[in-house]
């Protein structure tokens, strides 16, 4: 058996995977990374408003999609990476959130938000990403955007990857 030092386990820091140390305080958004309990609002890329912690448990109040406003309990659960991200099995105890003040398009999709900035000084949208990252927005007016100062407008590139819609 082949042993690692805690300081590199503690490094490792995989996506789904919570951070090793995990520094919350109450009042903080944070984001839940697994599916506790979809039926009751509970799932991959909920987000809400921590109202209480203890070292088992943490109280949150939810803001997004219909169970918004409702306080949930988000225990500390075993987490283990998938082979491809870490060659190695290992098993983080922790909770299954972290903090979110912002957010990626992918995780943003399905859910409202009162506002939304877009950094569009690269071109970094694929096909249908730019719809997402402004039709989650609850008013129109609520959208903010930069980009380059040379720029006459405001332009981004809408990636169609046409091989993909090819039928086989």
């Amino acid at each position: 058996m082949q042993y690692y030092p805690p300081e590199y386990l503690n490094e490792i820091n995989c996506s789904g995977l919570p951070l090793s140390k995990l520094e919350l305080k109450v009042g903080c958004p944070i984001m839940v990374l697994r599916n506790l309990d979809a039926a009751n609002g509970v799932c991959n890329g909920s987000r809400g408003i921590l109202t209480r912690c203890s070292s088992r448990v943490l109280e949150v109040e939810l803001i997004t999609g219909d169970f918004a406003r409702k306080k949930m309990f988000i225990p500390r659960i075993s987490n283990m990476p998938t082979d491809e991200q870490v060659a190695f099995k290992f098993t983080r105890r922790q909770f299954p959130v972290r903090l979110c003040f912002a957010m990626t398009i992918n995780k943003s999709q399905g859910q409202s938000v009162k506002y939304v900035g877009l950094d569009l000084r690269r071109a970094v949208f694929t096909h249908g990403q730019f719809y997402v990252g402004i039709s989650r927005v609850t008013s129109v007016s609520n959208i903010k955007a930069i980009w380059e100062d040379s720029v006459r407008e405001a332009k981004t590139k809408n990636i169609v990857y046409k091989e993909v819609l090819v039928p086989v």
